[in-house]
């Protein structure tokens, strides 16, 4: 897989019926090793190992309705009080991140309420802070570690 542009991880593999997969933190499961999977768990170490956030506040992949259709996001990183602290998209590498792609998390998070969003495709990442009131987010340099 390619290297991209997060901290180095140590990861587990499995070759099962001849797909090679990587062993998910949050859903605790050997999941097929996709352009986009190497984003997610690279993305998942990120927020574990490097912002500390605990694995108990993550969830990965869940479905969500959004103008009766059904999504998924990526991964949702909750507050310690249940409300949603930060909504991730993830793209494949060989996805350049773009308008479109911040109006799709802007979509998932009119339902969701998260307070920060990331956008990634492992070689470049877009963080943003919403502002609810304004209706707009601004963009920032890095993501907020976790603190109690």
């Amino acid at each position: 897989m390619q290297r991209l542009n997060f901290p180095s991880y140590q990861f587990r593999f499995k070759n099962s019926e001849n797909k090679i997969r990587i062993f998910d933190l949050i859903r605790k499961k050997f999941v097929v090793l996709q352009p986009e999977e190497w984003v997610r768990q690279h993305t998942l170490h990120f927020l574990i190992f490097t912002k500390k956030y605990p694995a108990s506040l993550i969830n990965v992949e869940k479905q969500l309705k959004i103008n009766k259709l059904n999504k998924r996001y990526d991964i949702v990183v909750y507050e310690p009080d249940g409300s949603i602290r930060i909504l991730v998209e993830c793209k494949s590498p060989d996805i350049t991140v773009d308008q479109s792609t911040f109006d799709q998390i802007a979509r998932y998070n009119l339902q969701l309420k998260a307070r920060f969003l990331m956008v990634t495709n492992g070689l470049d990442h877009f963080f943003a802070e919403m502002d609810f009131e304004q209706e707009k987010y601004r963009f920032l340099q890095h993501i907020p570690d976790f603190s109690r």
